[in-house]
């Protein structure tokens, strides 16, 4: 048994095991990263969700979540705007290479593969590292980066699993009692992802095969209110390449899905079943559109065992795992938005400072196979489309109430239930790994517990980082680009009070702003008639140039600038904008537009 000693532990290679690692490398600590699969970056990656949702508007694509971006747009010439789930759709592949090279290049991260944790090692109250089936790690600070928090399980460490009701916070969307709905699913559905391909007309790709055991199928109305078109649409990839993750009578999986923190056999059965149903969807989807369309063989790595790899998945996407009962936990009333406002509360702590380290915007969501279950709404109307409130995460999530040495990173953080519909998503774990890495390097420089570390330096620290500074503070109207950037965001982490509730900083020139990120792919420049079809949702009709004529697109932004512009037009003005345009969605992103005399076709 070999044994490794470091700074930091981070277990666990997904979305914010990947960001936690990379952080902590890049400010100094010696940092080991162990993960279960040959890919990091989780839910982008492996999970092959290569559709993020959620922080998506230009203000909000800061830290490594936006350096990701950015890095995307370098490496995929076709561009990021296929679909119409996302406005960032890639191939997986590219994504695990980035992730693969950021920590290629850190050479005091050394990234071992292939092990799962088997004991956390503890003295008294206080984790010193874990042991693996040929390997044990020690270290000072460790990090549960697990897709389902198998550290918290194996330490013993007080968690969560499952629903709370309206008499433990007071959630406006928790149920009041126990029901069918919270028996037969105690956590949200996972999903299988599969990525399809076109090979084209006149294809007879080879028939996808039955799985072994025949499950209840439910495919038959699954995309009915959509079409075929608009449901490939939904996650297409470059490459005549489609994203299979559809809620609606598809591959969500949760039968059985309390196996999920049971012994290792319940959990092993219920992710064949899980894989066996996404690959009877994907046969079922080629029963129904034809042989032109088959799996995706080439995508992922194969694991010897016929559960993942090819065209499927290297593990399922999880919206939910074991979550920690931590110094403070995140309820529903967090992320909603303030009275008449658009942005939630700023999280406070006891001495009156603001505890906000990761930021995130998307609306609640949660998958219950076959049923409804409402949520108080928290989306609200910007750039021509709809959004989801801004929120942000206390520092205390991360850290649990009565074990040192430990933090989490991952959709394991201290939630409730109801809440984690909106904070599971991709970029907030990102946002949530970078945090929780920087936090882990200060404490080995300060030579102190997470639970006594001040979180004021550590939002320092994630506002200056060299490599990729993020924002804590949600600003609609404030790119990082901005030359008072930092000043706003340092005026309301020490001016809470001042925080304007509908998210905008009183900048005297938002044109100030220079495109963060930019958009990637071939820009179109159109000229046409605009339509303020009611608040915030415009249309555009196409004048020029010929080949567009008499189109007709909504138009839609991620930039502020542009924002404020599309909100001062008048139904019947003619414009030029300069965008992106995207037939999946019927829209164009528009990066810069202006005010014309009549377009000549």
């Amino acid at each position: 048994m070999q044994t490794l000693t470091t700074d930091i532990l981070v277990v666990g290679g997904g979305t914010g095991g990947t960001a936690a690692a990379i952080q902590a490398a890049r400010r100094g600590a010696q940092t080991i990263l162990v993960s279960e699969f040959p890919w990091l970056g989780g839910m982008l990656t492996s999970a092959g969700v290569s559709a993020p949702d959620g922080n998506e508007l230009a203000a909000f694509q800061t830290g490594i979540w936006g350096a990701f971006l950015q890095e995307l747009r370098r490496r995929q010439p076709e561009g990021l705007d296929h679909a119409w789930v996302s406005f960032f759709t890639y191939d997986p592949r590219v994504g695990a290479e980035i992730f693969a090279d950021w920590v290629r290049k850190l050479p005091n991260l050394q990234w071992i593969t292939g092990r799962s944790p088997l004991e956390v090692l503890k003295q008294s109250d206080r984790v010193t590292g874990v042991r693996f089936a040929d390997l044990t790690v020690q270290a000072k600070i460790t990090l549960d980066g697990t897709e389902l928090g198998d550290l918290l399980s194996l330490a013993e460490v007080p968690h969560r699993w499952g629903w709370e009701y309206q008499s433990e916070w007071g959630e406006p969307s928790a149920p009041v009692t126990p029901n069918e709905l919270t028996q037969r699913y105690p956590v949200q559905a996972p999903t299988w992802v599969v990525i399809m391909q076109d090979f084209g007309e006149g294809a007879d790709v080879p028939l996808i095969p039955a799985p072994p055991i025949r499950q209840t199928e439910r495919f038959e109305d699954a995309w009915t209110n959509y079409g075929a078109d608009k449901f490939l649409n939904y996650g297409r990839l470059p490459g005549n390449r489609f994203m299979i993750n559809w809620p609606q009578n598809g591959n969500d999986y949760a039968e059985g899905v309390g196996r999920l923190g049971q012994s290792a056999l319940s959990k092993q059965a219920f992710l064949w079943e899980a894989r066996w149903h996404t690959q009877r969807f994907a046969r079922f989807i080629q029963a129904k559109l034809g042989r032109r369309y088959g799996l995706a063989e080439d995508i992922f790595p194969k694991d010897g065992k016929e559960l993942a790899g090819g065209a499927y998945a290297l593990h399922p996407y999880y919206r939910e795992s074991r979550r920690l009962r931590g110094l403070v936990t995140v309820i529903e009333q967090d992320i909603l938005p303030l009275t008449e406002g658009q942005v939630a509360p700023l999280p406070m702590n006891e001495q009156g400072e603001v505890e906000a380290i990761a930021l995130g915007n998307y609306a609640n969501d949660h998958h219950y196979p076959g049923c409804e279950f409402p949520l108080k709404p928290k989306s609200i109307r910007w750039g021509g489309r709809w959004t989801g409130t801004p929120f942000t995460l206390p520092y205390r999530c991360l850290i649990p109430a009565t074990m040192d040495g430990l933090m989490v990173c991952e959709k394991n953080i201290s939630v409730s239930h109801i809440a984690n519909g909106a904070t599971r998503l991709q970029p907030v774990v990102l946002g949530i790994g970078q945090a929780a890495g920087m936090a882990a390097a200060l404490c080995v420089e300060q030579n102190c517990q997470p639970r006594v570390l001040p979180v004021r330096p550590l939002q320092e620290a994630l506002l200056n980082e060299p490599t990729a500074p993020a924002a804590v503070i949600p600003l609609f109207n404030l790119l990082p680009s901005h030359p008072e950037w930092l000043t706003w965001q340092r005026r309301y982490l020490e001016h809470p009070e001042a925080y304007p509730i509908d998210g905008d900083c009183p900048l005297a020139d938002v044109s100030a702003d220079t495109v963060t990120f930019g958009l990637s792919g071939s820009l179109q420049e159109l000229s046409g008639q605009f339509e303020r079809k009611d608040e915030q949702n415009y249309g555009f009709t196409a004048i020029a140039p010929l080949a567009f004529a008499n189109q007709i697109f909504s138009l839609v932004t991620l930039e502020p600038k542009a924002n404020q512009q599309l909100a001062a037009y008048k139904t019947g003005q003619f414009i030029r904008v300069r965008g992106k345009l995207n037939l999946a969605g019927s829209w164009l992103l528009v990066e810069t537009s202006e005010t014309i005399t009549k377009a000549i076709p």
